[in-house]
């Protein structure tokens, strides 16, 4: 405990590291698979804007980019990470990395909550003149906010899990302060506590995320 305590400001910056890739990932990967779920739903055959192309091509990225473990996936885009933002180790690699695998987690997500909506509340959207890209806006993602909400919210979770890899590539966090203070040490405390936080942390996330579920359900 004592030897946890004098490392303390290491273990504050090691969270503020851990909230720093898991919320700059979440946004902007939350975003960019949004997008990315938004084509598959759509371009799908039979769907508003089918596009057999466009989501044969984006089906094929997503589905072989989603099942890579994160560690294999960090080393696979090395030279993406240093094209992109000039380094492969480091905080910011690890972040450009998460964002990436939560973008492609988010996708599938997004469009497997889409394809759920009721295709009569669609055909309806259709039948008033409704153009394709404003029932998708307007009529598909408002009926599925609270299912998108509780996919985001697994996500975070996923992401916080995988940020807890970081110390592998010199990424920080609380992932990288258990191994170097923890276990290479063989202190358990540090590594129990550094796990309470991690999940006290997935904790607030899960319950902050089905609290807004719920009051999108109730809509």
């Amino acid at each position: 405990m004592d030897e946890f305590l004098t490392n303390l400001p290491e273990f504050r910056a090691a969270i503020w590291q851990t909230f720093y890739m898991v919320g700059i990932s979440v946004v902007l990967g939350g975003l960019l698979g949004l997008a990315l779920g938004l084509v598959l739903y759509a371009t799908r055959p039979g769907s508003l804007m089918s596009n057999r192309a466009v989501f044969v091509g984006v089906n094929i990225l997503v589905n072989v980019v989603r099942p890579i473990p994160f560690v294999i996936f960090l080393m696979a885009i090395q030279p993406l990470m240093k094209a992109m933002i000039g380094t492969t180790i480091g905080t910011d690699a690890v972040t450009f990395a998460l964002t990436l695998a939560a973008a492609f987690a988010v996708s599938r997500v997004i469009e497997q909550t889409l394809i759920a909506v009721d295709p009569g509340v669609v055909e309806a959207a259709r039948a008033a003149g409704a153009r394709p890209l404003s029932i998708l806006l307007t009529v598909v993602v408002p009926e599925a906010l609270g299912p998108v909400i509780l996919g985001y919210t697994f996500i975070f979770v996923a992401v916080v899990d995988m940020s807890a890899q970081a110390g592998l590539f010199g990424g920080g966090g609380l992932g990288s302060f258990a191994i170097t203070h923890g276990s290479q040490r063989y202190n358990w405390v540090v590594v129990y506590i550094t796990v309470a936080v991690i999940i006290l942390i997935v904790q607030a996330g899960q319950f902050a995320g089905n609290a807004l579920a719920r009051r999108a359900l109730r809509r």
